[in-house]
């Protein structure tokens, strides 16, 4: 677990899993030998072999009394094709309690997109059902995302949506938001498209700091020196390489903690240019708030 402070904001990360990858099980196509030319990537971002470390996480923000569950990682025993997804045990609700955050004590649950990976802990099984997990919460649900899945014949995402999104919305939890919606006086949304339709990002301002998590905008940071590396999972490729490009120069050499959603451990940095890309630093920026 670790915990940011960003002026009033406090952000806690609880992890359900992490590990060490093949660069193609990300980016079709990317060799040991391509991860292994950027030495920054070591030792907290990549294997000397070459393989990209990653997580899968939640972060709860909290701002002005409320206390806000940035997405809901895997989940356990779903059903899910990716075999390390398959039916998990794992023990991320009692982590969660540990770190401060009984599920009923959170009151806002936020998907910045709706794939597989961050809708997980939406629900979990009890009495031969699909439950909200978080019963005293607003699931804040995207509602150019969910129109775009609803259409969708995508079958990889689709299970998704029955077991970890529809009972939510049989629940009456859900609080339909444009990719702008004002969480508190410190915290909002902001359209990050590409990776999928309505994909969101969280911004974070408060007393002169600033943070934003970045959702799947970023899977790895390998992409802040190589911004046009597609991965496999991107909805549509060209927008997303459009909207990572602008982000990674709209944060560069300022104070703007960057914390991204399946980044592995220290998961937070701040952008910095180098040559005509960037890096991600683990020391704080100079430039202005």
């Amino acid at each position: 677990m670790r915990t940011w402070q960003i002026g009033s904001i406090r952000v806690t990360q609880v992890v359900e899993g992490h590990g060490a990858f093949p660069a193609s099980f990300f980016f079709e196509g990317m060799t040991p030998e391509e991860v292994q030319m950027h030495r920054w990537l070591r030792p907290h971002f990549a294997h000397a072999d070459g393989r990209l470390f990653a997580s899968i996480h939640c972060f709860v923000i909290e701002s002005e009394g409320r206390r806000i569950v940035v997405d809901t990682c895997v989940g356990n025993d779903k059903p899910r094709k990716v075999p390390m997804w398959d039916r998990l045990q794992t023990t991320f609700l009692a982590d969660l309690e540990q770190a401060g955050f009984a599920p009923k004590s959170i009151d806002t649950v936020l998907c910045t997109h709706l794939h597989v990976d961050h809708v997980g802990w939406n629900t979990r099984w009890l009495d031969g059902r699909w439950l909200p997990t978080f019963v005293n919460a607003r699931y804040l649900f995207g509602r150019l995302e969910y129109e775009h899945w609803s259409l969708a014949h995508e079958a990889s995402n689709q299970q998704a949506m029955v077991d970890s999104v529809q009972p939510v919305i049989d629940a009456d939890l859900v609080e339909w938001v444009e990719t702008d919606h004002v969480l508190t006086s410190e915290v909002r949304l902001e359209p990050t498209p590409g990776h999928t339709p309505g994909h969101v990002s969280v911004r974070m301002r408060s007393q002169g700091h600033e943070a934003v998590i970045t959702g799947d905008l970023m899977h790895h940071p390998v992409q802040c020196c190589e911004p046009d590396r597609v991965p496999r999972f991107d909805v549509d490729p060209a927008m997303a390489r459009l909207t990572r490009r602008r982000f990674l120069a709209e944060q560069a050499d300022r104070n703007v903690l960057v914390l991204g959603t399946h980044f592995p451990e220290p998961t937070g940095g701040w952008v910095v240019s180098a040559g005509a890309a960037w890096e991600l630093s683990l020391a704080p920026q100079l430039g202005p708030p």
